[in-house]
């Protein structure tokens, strides 16, 4: 027999569940075994790389904030303008991510508005996907853009790429070395 003075536990209805409580659904029904860790944001795992999800409260709308840090391996160049040109890269050109150097981490993250009763599943996956494909992005850039630097400084041709399908292509320019030098000839 149970206690009559206890209240049952029941969830609260879904138009006032939490944006965490839903995140934390979305992450099981995905089965990437969420858990909260010390600061109160969800954690998980995607593709072997921990993530996480901050949930901001806001007023009419929630704001879900997807982020992942990783530690910078030491073959990439430790070149700190080499490593923000990269970044700046990946913020300019993948929508929505934006990436930063924080104590020596590379640190991508991407933030959505989620309306009060809305379903943040399909928001996570796109922001999982894109955040796991801008660090490999940051991760080609930061070291092709030192290769290239050096063959620069050295007199020697830039090195070229080579995609999955045979076909090269010269390294680099990126979108955070800014507008090419116009000829003496152009007008603006």
């Amino acid at each position: 027999m149970t206690d009559p003075t206890s209240l049952p536990n029941f969830p609260p209805p879904p138009e006032e569940h939490p944006l965490r409580g839903r995140v934390l659904d979305a992450l099981q029904d995905l089965q990437m075994s969420p858990d909260l860790d010390s600061a109160g944001d969800v954690k998980f795992t995607s593709r072997d790389q921990q993530l996480f999800v901050r949930c901001l409260k806001g007023g009419q709308v929630d704001i879900m904030r997807t982020f992942g840090q990783w530690k910078i391996a030491d073959t990439v160049p430790g070149d700190m303008l080499t490593r923000l040109n990269a970044c700046n890269d990946v913020t300019l050109g993948v929508n929505l991510v934006k990436a930063g150097i924080a104590a020596g981490n590379l640190v991508l993250s991407v933030e959505q508005v989620i309306a009060k009763n809305e379903d943040p599943k399909g928001k996570l996956q796109i922001a999982t996907g894109l955040i796991l494909q801008a660090v490999a992005l940051w991760h080609k850039n930061a070291v092709s853009k030192s290769e290239r630097e050096a063959a620069l400084e050295a007199g020697e041709e830039p090195p070229v790429a080579q995609d999955e399908k045979g076909k090269t292509s010269q390294v680099g320019p990126w979108l955070s070395e800014g507008v090419r030098p116009r000829d003496e000839g152009d007008s603006a």
